[in-house]
């Protein structure tokens, strides 16, 4: 059965899916753009049947969770959010955190933290970013091509103005042949306004921002050092061999330069959002791999 939980934290009200029993080891899941927590429908029963206490987060912006009124999106706020809901939930040194796009960010930043609260981390169609540079020419053109939508919202305005074709579009080109649409909707009434979309494009604006020196809020600062960092605990990275967001070609690159702790897995006939286009495949992985810290 599936609960819908409030998460209070010191700058921002979260709500939350969750799943599984209330005093089992806690597992964190955290969605990306555009998406909602629903994305976890699957993989949260999963674990759920499992043991875990399964809790999956609307993140910062995302209604029905609250607008910080701090209006920071950079990493290093969604790493405190992350902390803040493994204290929040009372979590020990079992808890797991698995993340998808931003929150595939998210994971492999916190999992590359010292201070990590988290004993594994499972990151979905993002590896960690700074394993990702270098590549042929021709690789590295065809990806800038992809990530057109980077530069787009960065934009005044008009990416607000255009959101409901920006989502459905990214939807279809990132994961070719799935049909999306139970999901469009759920973002379309997670983001419902111009205070909302401005509140979930500014993930990609505090980007540019956040590489200024002292830009970062002081609450997150320290958050955010590891921002494009490669975990250092336990981690699997999953990675859709039909993305249409980050070539499989350059995940695997940046596989190649995984430590020996982390795990790289290409997961057939999946796109970008390989969590809802093939459940099975991606339930197993995840649940063999956390079994191991529970």
């Amino acid at each position: 059965m599936t609960e819908t939980i409030e998460i209070p934290l010191d700058r921002v009200r979260l709500s939350a899916l969750a799943w599984g029993p209330a005093d089992g080891p806690l597992a964190v899941l955290l969605h990306g753009f555009p998406d909602t927590a629903w994305s976890w429908r699957h993989l949260g029963p999963r674990l759920a049947a499992d043991g875990w206490r399964v809790v999956a987060p609307f993140l910062r912006g995302y209604g029905p969770s609250a607008v910080p009124a701090d209006g920071c999106y950079a990493v290093g706020a969604l790493v405190s959010d992350a902390v803040g809901v493994h204290t929040a939930l009372g979590g020990d040194d079992r808890a797991v955190l698995v993340g998808h796009d931003w929150g595939a960010i998210t994971a492999n930043a916190l999992g590359a933290h010292p201070r990590s609260p988290y004993a594994r981390v499972v990151s979905m169609a993002v590896p960690p970013l700074s394993l990702m540079g270098g590549g042929s020419p021709g690789l590295l053109l065809r990806q800038a091509r992809l990530s057109w939508y980077t530069v787009f919202n960065q934009l005044p305005v008009l990416p607000e103005l255009a959101f409901e074709r920006l989502v459905a579009r990214l939807w279809e080109d990132w994961s070719p042949g799935h049909d999306g649409a139970d999901d469009v909707a759920r973002v379309l009434a997670a983001v419902p306004d111009r205070g909302r979309r401005s509140a979930v494009l500014g993930y990609y604006r505090a980007v540019p921002r956040s590489l200024r020196p002292g830009w970062v809020p002081e609450p997150y600062r320290d958050w955010h050092t590891t921002w494009d960092g490669v975990p250092t605990v336990p981690g699997l990275v999953l990675h859709g061999t039909r993305d249409g967001c980050l070539q499989p070609a350059l995940a695997e690159r940046a596989a190649a330069r995984l430590p020996a702790g982390v795990r790289f897995v290409a997961v057939p006939d999946a796109g970008h959002f390989l969590q809802v286009e093939q459940p099975e495949q991606v339930g197993d992985l995840v649940a063999e791999f956390v079994r191991g810290a529970g």
